[in-house]
């Protein structure tokens, strides 16, 4: 089967479809009296998808778009405010519909995982910072890959070595690595319990022995780089050929998924984008991998 957007979109919303229909409760919430919407949540899910596949950072332009390229899929398109509103509220279930495709890959029982954080900017100017609901949530930071300082949040991201997202987080960012991965793995026992001895590569700021013991007491195995003054450890001469796994990925997520072009305003806002476009992640490398694709996580048959 070729891979194009048409063949994902149709096995999305058939995936989603069958979900809500087994499990109703994941649905948005909405009164049981009233105007039932006319686009469905699947639609609005396989929509969301496909904006951020093919780069539509503005949530007006993509609805023009749609109006005049793909209207044999969805026969009807809210407005922009309406499709925004929509998606704000279907965070929850695009975190569902994330986990139940990257579960349905062969890549999912993975025993390496590679763990790392990006930066995801969330405005510059000090008037920004000041007046931005965002505040309190977003602060100033420093991205030591890039030599740079930025205002917004990181994304923490937990990947297979095919960049399939395991799990992640978002946070402030100055938010300290270590005790975020211990966060994402406390919210997820059966994940934790369901892997011993899972290897974590992860880079020289990953660092501890009280951070070290926590996940051998969970029975992970952590490989890093020796930091100046520790002796060399195990593995070393693998970390720069698999490190760069991760650098990959988040590139992936920059350059062709607009991660810092998110155009997020708000807590809610900036939350759905940020898992729009790990989920566009998570269906290309799912739909890869059931139609025999050589290379995962390819996104060039998606994007045009």
């Amino acid at each position: 089967m070729t891979p194009d957007l048409d063949s994902l979109a149709t096995a999305l919303y058939v995936k989603t479809d069958d979900l809500l229909k087994q499990s109703p409760h994941l649905a948005p919430w909405r009164p049981a009296v009233g105007i039932a919407p006319r686009l469905t949540d699947a639609e609005l899910v396989t929509l969301a998808v496909m904006q951020a596949l093919l780069g539509f950072t503005s949530g007006r332009r993509w609805i023009r778009h749609a109006s005049s390229h793909l209207r044999y899929l969805f026969p009807y398109l809210p407005a922009q405010s309406g499709y925004n509103r929509r998606l704000r509220k279907a965070a929850d279930l695009i975190g569902h519909i994330n986990r139940l495709l990257a579960t349905g890959t062969s890549l999912w029982a993975d025993n390496v995982w590679v763990v790392d954080s990006t930066p995801v900017e969330c405005g510059r100017s000090r008037e920004t910072a000041k007046r931005s609901d965002l505040a309190g949530w977003a602060e100033y930071g420093y991205c030591a890959s890039h030599s740079r300082y930025f205002r917004g949040l990181r994304l923490h991201l937990v990947c297979t070595l095919h960049g399939l997202p395991v799990a992640f987080a978002l946070t402030g960012a100055k938010a300290d690595e270590r005790q975020t991965l211990l966060g994402i793995l406390r919210t997820e026992p059966g994940l934790v319990a369901s892997r011993p001895g899972q290897t974590l590569i992860a880079d020289r700021h990953y660092y501890g022995r009280a951070f070290e013991h926590d996940l051998t007491q969970w029975g992970f195995h952590l490989l890093r780089p020796a930091r100046r003054g520790e002796p060399p450890r195990a593995g070393s001469a693998l970390f720069k050929p698999l490190r760069q796994v991760i650098e990959s990925v988040n590139q992936t997520f920059k350059a062709q998924l607009d991660l810092e072009r998110h155009q997020g305003r708000t807590p809610t806002g900036v939350t759905v984008r940020i898992l729009q476009r790990v989920l566009a992640l998570t269906s290309a490398i799912w739909h890869n991998d059931h139609t025999g694709q050589p290379t995962m996580r390819a996104l060039t048959a998606y994007d045009h």
